[in-house]
């Protein structure tokens, strides 16, 4: 890697952050010692949204690390809203939805103004694509969204889960980092990220190591990333997060976990050095498309 950070709402931040949302499924004092211990470690990037929980992550994130620190930047998404069980989530598409959630993400953070807001907008998987109603041009979405960044009450606007043409519709609006699915295994996204390499967009690839909820395959049981893990004495889950930070200058990661010993695993990838010929293993490791 030749850069360490990547800049988000005026602030130089490490590429490896935090995704808070599996806080919601520990004890209050477990969530609060990871988010403490993250800080610690130097994160300064923490992905979390009111819909998580509903309201309880970005609760924890406020009880745990209020007053946030100046240099914390804490990234959350709308376009989706909490609801009854069993559906648990639905999409929130429409403007004043869209304004609903970012309300909603002040009230629980208990902050005046959010620094990165990620539109969630539904057009590819993993999980919800809009339809009926929620099927709402992206045109009147980013105007609600621009007027609530010249109002001061969001910083900056970012996407997620967007195809690749409402993306570069976008750019002139100025689009600060784009969220989606990718990884070693699952690189469905490749013709976002590099957009995003074209326009230094950060990239926020989300499920860095595969996830069980989306049925994408682990990164960490693949025999090319173990072998590689071996040979480097590194654990094959900071292989393949190590891999994603060497993709571009671009790239912060936002891993999830509920443990502390798991965190300090993953900020420590950032020190994994992978040679060329290790890269080209792991390159050859994705299934052909």
């Amino acid at each position: 890697m030749t850069t360490t950070t990547v800049r988000l709402d005026g602030r130089d931040v490490p590429r490896i952050g935090y995704g808070a949302m599996q806080l919601r499924d520990v004890p209050e004092e477990t969530a609060i010692a990871v988010l403490r211990r993250a800080v610690e470690l130097g994160v300064r990037l923490i992905d979390t949204a009111a819909f998580y929980g509903p309201g309880l992550v970005n609760e924890r994130v406020r009880s745990a690390l209020a007053p946030f620190p100046d240099d914390l930047v804490i990234a959350t998404k709308v376009g989706a809203t909490s609801a009854a069980p069993p559906a648990e989530l639905v999409l929130a598409q429409r403007p004043e939805e869209l304004r609903a959630e970012v309300e909603r993400n002040l009230r629980t953070l208990g902050v005046e103004r959010l620094d990165v807001v990620h539109l969630r907008r539904a057009d590819v998987p993993p999980g919800l694509i809009a339809e009926g109603d929620q099927l709402v041009p992206v045109e009147d979405q980013l105007a609600e969204l621009l007027a609530l960044r010249d109002a001061g009450t969001i910083g900056a606007i970012g996407l997620s889960s967007a195809s690749a043409e409402v993306l570069r519709a976008l750019l002139p609006a100025g689009v600060a980092s784009v969220q989606d699915a990718h990884n070693l295994l699952h690189r469905e996204t490749e013709d976002r990220f590099a957009i995003c390499r074209e326009h230094e967009i950060v990239w926020m690839p989300f499920f860095p190591l595969g996830s069980a909820f989306d049925g994408l395959p682990s990164v960490a049981a693949a025999p090319a990333v173990r072998a590689v893990a071996a040979e480097v004495g590194a654990t094959p889950g900071q292989v393949g997060l190590a891999w994603l930070l060497a993709q571009g200058p671009e790239v912060a990661l936002i891993p999830g976990t509920r443990s502390v010993a798991h965190l300090e695993e993953n900020v420590a990838a950032a020190d994994v050095r992978l040679t060329p010929a290790q890269l080209g293993a792991l390159d050859a490791a994705a299934p052909a498309a």
